[in-house]
């Protein structure tokens, strides 16, 4: 199926801009200019997008509630764009489900090397998803039914939470969760988890996983936020 990108910006004449450029690649991008319509269309949506693209000032609907209607029903990937440099509005903006932003005025390269990269991740996770059994990545294997992982095809022996955090961040590359949501989704209950003890958690399972723990290259930490699974393909 070609690649189809959803663009909501009030500013036409960005939009045109942006279709011009990535459509060079072929790539399919739709663009609406409110808020309003954006989340209409955000609500019923049942085109098969591999991409939203999405300003966060937008008159009558601002692009953090468009963003909160889509996490309700999808999990495509979300490149916000934003006039404001605060960061502040990145941090929430990746709190909500976003996957990644670019602050105006940007590059049209840089914006072009985002979009492939996020469509590149979620075309690999969804190939994946559909054999559900098991996640693979740069030398890195999951088995969700006999619960095994594999370093460059050498057994790691994970408790039962270990295996439950990784699971779950691996199922979901390049989003940031915070803290309180890992800790909700898999200890099961309301957060209550020290953050030091958080992090212990976390930089124990990386020494088990990663080679590289200085650069970690699977669980990384995002500043202000929490963590995100990071996948390069």
């Amino acid at each position: 199926m070609k690649n189809k990108v959803l663009l909501i910006d009030d500013d036409k004449e960005l939009c045109n801009l942006i279709k011009d450029c990535i459509e060079e690649e072929g790539v399919t991008l739709e663009y609406v200019c409110s808020g309003d319509l954006g989340f209409q269309k955000v609500k019923n949506l049942q085109e098969e997008y591999r991409l939203l693209i999405l300003d966060i000032m937008l008159p009558q609907i601002d692009g953090l509630t468009i963003l909160a209607e889509l996490r309700k029903n999808s999990n495509i990937p979300v490149l916000m764009l934003t006039a404001k440099d605060e960061e502040v509005d990145k941090v929430v903006g990746l709190r909500m489900g976003a996957d990644d932003y670019l602050t105006k005025p940007f590059g049209i390269n840089e914006l072009k090397a985002r979009v492939y990269s996020l469509i590149r991740r979620y075309t690999v996770f969804s190939e994946q998803s559909e054999e559900k059994s098991k996640i693979e990545f740069k030398g890195l294997s999951i088995d969700l039914e006999t619960r095994e992982v594999y370093v460059d095809k050498k057994t790691i022996e994970l408790t039962n939470k270990e295996f439950n955090l990784l699971a779950f961040l691996a199922s979901h590359p390049g989003r940031a969760f915070t803290k309180k949501q890992i800790y909700a989704e898999v200890w099961e209950e309301e957060y209550s988890f020290d953050d030091n003890n958080l992090i212990a958690f976390i930089s124990k399972l990386r020494k088990k996983i990663d080679p590289n723990e200085s650069s970690p290259s699977y669980i990384q930490t995002i500043r202000g936020v929490g963590y995100r699974f990071s996948m390069e393909v």
